[in-house]
């Protein structure tokens, strides 16, 4: 079982958090055409070579492809409304769950497996993690930068479109 000490707290690392942000950038402005690491990087203020190490694992799990050539990029793989969250954080994080418990495996480990009923504390907070990541859809997500970007330009550009 994972140990932590008074005041640690689990946290994703930049990979899973800059990765999702680049993935919503995509997903936003890769509609049209492929988007490439550059705007990307600018929009979001990541390095470039940060961000092709990530799009590297995004492809490799299946969740963006690669366009060569002039105009060339990166698309998602599959529409937005197909990729959750939680397909993100795991292809470059693994797996999500806080607590490394050996009475949850199914092979044993743990001597103390069949007397243990902390195990199922363990397993509850570790799947409302990853059913919490998998209902969050990148399309939901895509639809929430819209409309908070819409209320911060209102002023600028007039009424948004929906």
């Amino acid at each position: 079982m994972a140990i932590f000490k008074e005041g640690d707290r689990v946290k994703l690392s930049t990979k899973g958090r800059y990765g999702l942000r680049a993935l919503i950038d995509l997903a936003q402005y890769s509609e049209q055409t492929p988007v490439s690491i550059t705007s990307i990087s600018s929009r979001q203020d990541l390095s470039e070579r940060y961000l092709e190490q990530l799009m590297s694992m995004l492809k490799k799990a299946g969740l963006v492809r690669s366009v060569r050539g002039a105009g060339g990029g990166y698309v998602l793989a599959k529409p937005a409304d197909q990729i959750s969250v939680g397909d993100v954080l795991r292809a470059l994080e693994g797996s999500l769950e806080p607590v490394d418990c050996a009475g949850l495996d199914p092979e044993g480990g743990c001597r103390a497996a069949d007397s243990c009923v902390t195990k199922y504390v363990w397993q509850r907070i570790n799947e409302s993690i990853n059913r919490t990541v998998d209902e969050i859809m990148l399309s939901h997500l895509v639809e929430e930068s819209r409309k908070k970007n819409c209320r911060e330009n209102r002023e600028d550009r007039g009424e948004c479109r929906n």
